[in-house]
């Protein structure tokens, strides 16, 4: 097959500010078998069924508040710590607060964070019992999934029973 020769060049005329004058443009021919035509696609900015897990525990926060007798249970875990709350939402005070970085938990010679998490629960356990609380209206993970500090937190609350599931 003979090899493919640019055309001979073609005048326009161009008008621009000064005037009109000839323009020459020379047109090759192009093989189409060698571009690549990539499809149109249009992606939806992420799943409207799937929410956050902050709005979900707020959601659920307006249905389940807590009174001096069945306060509401609020953990949260950070990066690297665990606080627990005993929650009264009726008088809007707080009950019981207890975290893995305060002195008294931790201990002298320092344990680990999963440890310290354990012995919350256990500070609320007896927390609980000085203030005659024998349940809890609900238990507020805070949209947190279960790692292994909230584990630990409850496992030692589960063997009170104050769970409510």
């Amino acid at each position: 097959m003979a090899e493919l020769t640019p055309l001979s060049s073609v005048q326009f005329r161009v008008s621009d500010i000064l005037g009109t004058r000839l323009k020459a443009c020379a047109f090759f021919p192009i093989r189409i078998a060698n571009l690549s035509v990539k499809p149109f696609v249009i992606n939806a900015r992420g799943n409207s069924r799937v929410e956050s897990p902050k709005t979900r525990n707020r959601r659920s926060r307006k249905k389940f508040n807590g009174t001096q007798t069945k306060p509401r249970l609020s953990v949260f875990c950070s990066d690297k710590q665990l606080y627990a709350m005993l929650v009264d939402d009726y008088n809007r005070k707080c009950l019981f607060y207890g975290s893995t970085l305060q002195k008294s938990i931790r201990g002298d010679p320092p344990c680990t964070v999963i440890e310290a998490a354990k012995r919350v629960g256990e500070e609320l356990i007896k927390a609980s019992i000085d203030l005659k609380i024998n349940e809890i209206s609900s238990y507020d993970r805070n949209g947190n999934a279960r790692g292994e500090r909230m584990q630990a937190f409850e496992i030692a609350i589960a063997q009170h029973g104050f769970l409510p599931y």
